[in-house]
Parts: structure tokens; sequence; C-alpha cells
């Protein structure tokens, strides 16, 4: 059982930073936005992505460390700690694009495409429907708006997430890379395995992240 929790601690340590950096990008790019004079909807996607990529360079650290314990087959018990882990990573590949921060522009590509979707859309959508005074309703009005924005955002930036997933998970051969980038990664899933296969693990991303 406990080995359905591989990993937890990563994202753990990770939700109260990333929270706090996504929501608080936002509004100060929004504020910056302000100033270019952008349309109001153009505005809070653009805002949104910003806060993407601010909020990927934060996470990505925190995302190899979950992914390598999760592909680690040993048993929960036998697993070294979030920091252990980390500290191998570094001692073995570096803080650099093959270390700690290996699947970077995946992983800003990620959250980059999310948040500018999301916040996009839902404060679009929401500004153009009225307003319900029955407070329950109101509040179904606004979780519908956000499960509809997290749905079309995990749909569209799914891709990444499989490249992120293939680039910081074990590779296929022992000491040889064969996923790199981002977009090579992508290439490379859709002309071996098909296009579905950027779609792999939809369900369960829109179940994690369709509410927002």
């Amino acid at each position: 059982l406990l080995g359905f929790y591989k990993g937890i601690f990563p994202p753990i340590l990770a939700e109260t930073p990333k929270r706090a950096v996504k929501f608080f990008t936002f509004e100060q790019y929004k504020k910056l936005l302000g100033y270019a004079s952008l349309p109001p909807g153009l505005a809070f996607a653009v805002a949104g992505l910003g806060s993407g990529l601010t909020e990927a360079v934060v996470v990505n650290p925190f995302e190899v460390v979950k992914v390598t314990l999760q592909t680690n087959r040993n048993a929960f018990t036998e697993q070294p700690s979030s920091f252990v882990q980390a500290r191998q990573i570094i001692k073995t590949d570096g803080l650099g694009f093959q270390g700690l921060n290996k699947g970077l522009t995946a992983t800003l590509g990620r959250h980059g495409v999310f948040n500018m979707v999301y916040f996009g859309f839902y404060f679009n959508v929401k500004n153009i429907l009225p307003v319900n005074k029955d407070p329950n309703l109101e509040f179904l009005r606004k979780f519908g708006i956000g499960l509809v924005s997290g749905t079309i955002a995990s749909i569209i930036n799914i891709p990444f997430d499989v490249a992120k997933s293939r680039i910081q998970g074990p590779q296929p051969v022992p000491g040889e890379i064969k996923y790199r980038t981002c977009f090579k990664t992508m290439a490379t899933v859709y002309k071996e395995e098909g296009f579905l296969a950027l779609y792999k693990g939809l369900v369960p991303k829109i179940m994690r992240l369709g509410p927002g």
C-alpha cells in the first residue's frame, strides 16, 4: 500500500511555496501588464503564463526528486528520504540540466501553458457569467468555471507533462539518454507511440487539476 505514496514528501514540501509563487506572481504580472494597455482577457492569460514560468523554476527540483523516488522499485521503507535523494542527485549529476534541474524546459511548458489557459479562461468566463446572489449557487458557478478551466488547461498542457516524465524518469536503456529536450521528446513519443501517447495519464491529471 505504501508504494502508492512513493515520492509524497517533495510535493508536500513544494505545495506551499508553489501556490504562494503562483498567485503572488500572477497578481504582480497582472499589475505590470496594466501599463501595457492590453485587453483584460489577454492580460489575464499573459499574467498566467508569467506566473506559470516562475512557478516552474521553483518546483522543478522537487519534481526531479519526486519522479526519482516514484520510479525507485525498492519497497517504500527501503527508499532514501527526499533529502538524501536530493543530495545524491546533486552529488552524481549536479544542479544543472542533467541533475536537479533536469527537464526544466518541459516543466516550464507544463506550468506556463496550464496557468496561461487556466487564468485566461477562468477570469474571462467569470466576468461574463453573472454573479448569483445565492451563496450556494455562486459557489457552484465559481467551482464550475474552475473545473472547466482546469480540465481544458490539463488537456492542452499534458504533452509537456508526458515529456517531463520521460526526461526526468529512467531512460529505456540504462546509460543512454534517449529523452533530452522537451520538443524532441514529444516528437519521439509521437513518432514511436502515436499521437495518443502524448495524452497518457490525462484522466488522473484532470481528476487532480480539474478543480484548479
